[in-house]
């Protein structure tokens, strides 16, 4: 059976992954909290908060700082929970400006001293800050990745790719035939979109923040792009679960 392997969100952009055992969907909405808060950088193009979604060159992401991507997130009522192999740990109450002045000092470090300086944290309501402008969730294939690792020699880590939903059981990369299908998940229905294509954040092990693998140069090589994942989004709400059948209608 085609099932539902993982559920992952990332509560602050670019800024921690946390597995989930379930979550509801909701028709025209990404993910609750996935991407609910971003830190801008000083180079942003707007200053305090936005009035809508931005594009992610305003604010800091895996690809300028790798290691963030060794960022862990836990989210429990008010508080997020922020864990990394050099920096520690850190709680803190994302709607209290102390907390996140607490936030950008504790990044700071993690943070290249050749980039924009981080700033602030931004939190736009009922706006996500994902890459995209569309309220679209990420899916995956777990066999997709079993086979790109195969031809690497490598154990890659779902999390080097910030998805949200991993699937298990479809033959590998035919997750690409599936834009303008409906994917039936658990109780929710969702409509594919586009492929996703990737940047060299991929390359970083989200174990150790540092760059360790060619994960571009081998998309290229074994599938000629570098796209890797889809974009879909909620038609139809639902619960869903890790173990629900997965079924492309």
């Amino acid at each position: 059976m085609t099932r539902l392997a993982h559920i992952v969100r990332h509560p602050i952009k670019s800024i921690g992954y946390e597995e989930l055992s379930h979550a509801s969907l909701y028709k025209g909405r990404v993910m609750d909290f996935d991407r609910h808060w971003a830190v801008a950088h000083e180079a942003a193009k707007f200053q305090g908060q936005p009035e809508g979604w931005q594009a992610k060159m305003n604010f800091l992401r895996g690809v300028a700082g790798p290691e963030l991507m060794a960022i862990r997130a836990q989210l429990a009522d008010d508080a997020v929970t922020l864990d990394h192999p050099r920096a520690g740990q850190i709680t803190l109450d994302l709607d209290t400006e102390v907390d996140r002045g607490r936030l950008i000092a504790w990044l700071r470090p993690l943070w290249p001293d050749n980039r924009p300086a981080p700033s602030h944290v931004v939190r736009v309501p009922g706006q996500a800050m994902t890459d995209m402008r569309q309220p679209w969730l990420s899916i995956l294939s777990l066999d997709s990745l079993r086979e790109l690792g195969a031809q690497m020699g490598a154990d890659l880590s779902i999390h080097r790719w910030r998805g949200n939903l991993w699937v298990e059981g479809w033959p590998t990369m035919t997750e690409m035939d599936l834009i303008g299908r409906k994917i039936r998940i658990g109780g929710a229905l969702l409509e594919v979109h586009e492929p996703i294509t990737r940047c060299r954040a991929t390359c970083v092990n989200p174990g150790t923040g540092v760059e360790d693998a060619e994960t571009l140069v081998a998309l290229e090589t074994v599938w000629g792009h570098k796209d890797f994942g889809i974009y879909a989004q909620v038609i139809e709400d639902g619960r869903i679960a890790v173990g629900d059948k997965v079924e492309v209608l």
